[in-house]
């Protein structure tokens, strides 16, 4: 089998008389020396690598959980070809884990004056902006013995957004909206609902709907139909606070809250709502204020997208004061937080009431399944004592929420996956009722 590049060279190389028994100087230099020139001849025929041009484009955001797509165009200006290998190396969250090495790696050939694409495909594991790191350059000459290596900075930021996973319920929660709204055939009353229009009675009708005057002005019995009030005013209030980092299965319990805040978010909006968000724990995170409807979920992303729990006590009198300096009129305020005992009895009851004297308020917190599966265990000892803790610790949460219930507040408690509908049918119920 005929050998080719650098096997048959150094097989070559190999094959010249050298004196075994008694080594010299000549005899070295007789093998070396050739060897030394085809290196030096290899070195010298890579391509340079600090003259490359390196340029990107592609995908600047993506949910979390999809994949991202970021082209580097290389553009070799020299007279000689580029043999290289590539490593286009970003934060180790770009990637799942043990998928890096090859996800970051290419091999590419640029005849001279060329340019050539590698697309490097993410699919990041956190929320946040990703941002391109060095790109390393490893330049082969012919016959692979020597390469020249250098590094390139190619600036590029790869936005990973909340993944969204509870739009799945928002096609129910609109069936339910139409429905308040009237336009279908169940309609409802409320106190704060608006009149819609007049209709012929039908057998089942509430007769506190029916209209007399323009009965009595007509052949047939006429009711009343209402619709729920639009232009309602939503503060969706996410703490960002010690509490939210607490993770419940593969997640922190912030991600929950603001899944739950981006479905609330875009039924809210098609019912004719105004949403605005505060993320708060000793200081703004976030705000986002004055949206259309069409431009009110975009903006809730991009602004979730960079939040992350911060290790502090959350400030319950500057989250209040704020909230009400961004909603000066009433107002729907959703407060997603905890519903531990400690944080709610010395923190938020002692400044609940200037919120509740002014506000609607709805307070939604992510509960723990796995407490749920302990309070059920049961066969040994070890199970029954996490049991029993367990149950104390769901006791105490049914305290806490009955105490914010007698201070008018509608408590949402529910485990990652129940929150968003749960918090959904919240809203709706206060819709039908007319508290908005």
């Amino acid at each position: 089998m005929a050998l080719t590049g650098r096997a048959a060279l150094l097989a070559a190389l190999g094959s010249l008389p050298v004196g075994i028994w008694e080594p010299s100087w000549t005899g070295i230099l007789a093998v070396n020396a050739p060897l030394a020139v085809a290196c030096a001849c290899d070195f010298a025929l890579a391509a340079p690598v600090r003259r490359l041009g390196l340029s990107r484009s592609g995908d600047t955001s993506v949910r979390l959980g999809d994949t991202a797509d970021v082209t580097l165009t290389i553009t070799n200006p020299s007279g000689r070809p580029l043999r290289a290998r590539l490593r286009d190396a970003w934060p180790p969250s770009s990637w799942r884990p043990g998928t890096e090495t090859t996800a970051s790696r290419h091999r590419l050939t640029v005849p001279p004056g060329e340019r050539r694409r590698v697309t490097t495909r993410l699919r990041p594991t956190r929320r946040g902006d990703r941002q391109a790191d060095r790109i390393t350059i490893r330049s082969y000459g012919p016959l692979g013995l020597f390469s020249r290596q250098g590094t390139h900075r190619a600036p590029w930021t790869v936005r990973v957004l909340p993944p969204f996973t509870s739009r799945k319920h928002l096609p129910s929660k609109l069936a339910r909206l139409r429905e308040l709204d009237g336009r279908t055939s169940v309609l409802t009353r409320g106190e704060g609902t608006e009149f819609d229009s007049l209709r012929e009675y039908v057998p089942g009708d509430d007769t506190r709907s029916i209209d007399w005057r323009a009965t009595a002005r007509q052949s047939a019995v006429a009711v009343r139909t209402w619709r729920p009030e639009r232009d309602r005013h939503i503060l969706l209030v996410l703490d960002t606070g010690r509490t939210s980092a607490g993770r419940v299965g593969d997640a922190p319990r912030l991600d929950a809250s603001m899944d739950a805040a981006l479905l609330l978010a875009a039924l809210a909006s098609r019912a004719g709502d105004r949403v605005d968000l505060l993320a708060y724990d000793r200081k703004v995170r976030a705000l986002v204020q004055g949206r259309t409807a069409g431009d009110v979920l975009p903006s809730l992303v991009n602004a979730m997208a960079t939040l992350e729990p911060e290790l502090v006590e959350t400030d319950a009198r500057g989250l209040t004061a704020t909230a009400l300096r961004t909603s000066p009129r009433r107002s729907l305020i959703v407060l997603l937080t905890t519903l531990d005992a400690a944080p709610i009895e010395e923190g938020l009851l002692p400044v609940l009431s200037q919120l509740t004297q002014r506000h609607t308020v709805l307070l939604a917190s992510v509960a723990d399944p796995h407490i749920t599966e302990m309070s059920k265990a049961r066969g040994n000892v070890d199970a029954v004592y996490e049991a029993a803790a367990a149950a104390q610790a769901q006791s105490e949460r049914h305290r806490t929420a009955e105490q914010l219930r007698r201070h008018g507040v509608t408590v949402v408690d529910a485990t990652p996956d129940d929150l968003a509908p749960a918090l959904a049918d919240a809203y709706l119920a206060l819709k039908a009722a007319g508290r908005l």
